[in-house]
């Protein structure tokens, strides 16, 4: 199904509510990419070795990783609205702080309260999307889709902007963007009903007993390695000023949200969701080794050319994710992402500590390598993933955002 067919009429008739929280939710999902840009300044400025600086990515993944376990027993408990605005507040509290920081250990810790909060709000802005949304769910998923994809090309971008005069900008930025969204929702935005079923701490993990969604989280948790090793670590190898690294990034998010949104559901309807999957972790798995080996021009281009493999990758994923198990779809989502993001966090601190312990090229060898292992998942595993995934014509592809943080 094309996203953007008759089908998903009343994309920009929506009312205030939809739009206000759209509109945070393309801020904090520029969070995720903000620091690209200024790594190496942060790093120059905090005198911080690169492992050290890259422990901004794994505190903030890590904690969202654990949060996937709490965001639902949350909401589920005090409404979507409540736990928008506790998620919001906490992202204000903590960007603001990180833009005071005095050492790294202080800015990692302050990421890390980033990261809860940051939890809490996009676990549950697409469910309030949806539940407020005129045109039907998938008006609001691609509406939901679009605001993934635009902050995580803008992300780099305001990072590049702000970060050019110091590192310390990007942070207060975000801090003020997200009190914005949070007057916004608080204004615009009436309170959701709550679910008609609490959910516990561990429904989230009795869902990975189902062999499908197992598949999907070991697969994806590999692949997220290969991806944060080019989100967390590529910016050290190119070595360029913010605005030069943040412009990559700008084009790199840009390919990411044209074929995670458009090309995908594309794709998928020609070939079938896993033969797709599995091409594009291997071509993801050649374009980095060839990021790794190349000049730095070569590594510019491979860079920005990622964006494509890991926007079909992120569409494809989630549809696995949300469509094989029995599970309800928020429960196996959270169950999904519990196991994938400890490769998101992992990815950022290992990648460096590689680079030490051997060479520079090394670290792109392992994602290379984890590309091709989230392949192999997908082929010897093909019959426990094969559902709605594979049917002539699958799903409305629904984007990373919706398995990411859908809980």
């Amino acid at each position: 199904m094309d996203p953007f067919d008759e089908g998903a009429g009343g994309l920009l008739k929506q009312p205030k509510s939809v739009w206000a929280t759209a509109g945070a939710s393309v801020v904090a999902f520029m969070g995720i990419g903000l620091v690209d840009p200024i790594l190496p300044s942060i790093a120059q400025g905090l005198n911080a070795t690169a492992s050290q600086v890259s422990l901004l990515f794994t505190s903030y993944f890590l904690i969202t990783a654990v949060a996937m376990l709490v965001t639902g027993f949350v909401s589920s408990r005090i409404g979507g609205k409540k736990t928008l605005l506790l998620g919001l507040a906490f992202v204000v509290a903590f960007a603001g702080l990180a833009g005071t920081s005095g050492s790294v250990g202080e800015l990692v810790g302050f990421r890390a309260g980033w990261g809860l909060g940051n939890a809490l709000f996009v676990s549950t802005a697409l469910a309030v999307i949806v539940g407020a949304a005129a045109g039907g769910s998938a008006a609001a998923i691609l509406l939901y889709e679009s605001a993934l994809g635009l902050g995580m090309a803008c992300g780099p971008l305001l990072g590049a902007l702000l970060g050019d005069a110091s590192w310390r900008y990007p942070f207060f930025g975000t801090a003020f963007l997200m009190a914005v969204g949070f007057l916004c929702i608080t204004v615009f935005l009436k309170e959701q009903p709550k679910p008609a079923r609490k959910t516990s701490l561990l429904d989230p993990v009795k869902a990975l007993g189902h062999g499908g969604l197992a598949s999907a989280a070991v697969s994806a948790f590999f692949y997220n390695y290969t991806f944060f090793t080019v989100l967390a670590f590529t910016p050290f190898v190119l070595n360029m000023t913010p605005y030069k690294s943040g412009a990559v990034f700008f084009a790199w998010g840009v390919l990411l949200a044209v074929f995670s949104v458009i090309m995908a559901p594309r794709l998928q309807k020609r070939f079938g969701s896993l033969k797709v999957l599995g091409g594009s972790l291997v071509l993801l798995a050649a374009d980095v080794l060839v990021l790794g080996y190349g000049s730095h021009t070569t590594a510019v281009v491979c860079t920005i050319l990622s964006g494509a493999f890991i926007g079909v990758n992120n569409t494809v994923y989630t549809e696995l994710a949300l469509g094989v198990s029995d599970a309800p779809r928020p429960v196996a989502s959270a169950g999904y992402n519990f196991v994938r993001w400890f490769a998101a966090a992992a990815a950022p601190y290992f990648a460096p500590k590689i680079e030490e312990w051997t060479d520079l090229h090394i670290p792109f060898v392992v994602a290379a390598a984890t590309a091709v292992a989230g392949a192999v998942v997908v082929v010897v595993r093909r019959k426990a993933l094969t559902n709605e995934a594979e049917e002539p014509e699958p799903k409305q592809a629904t984007g990373d955002g919706v398995a990411v943080f859908a809980n």
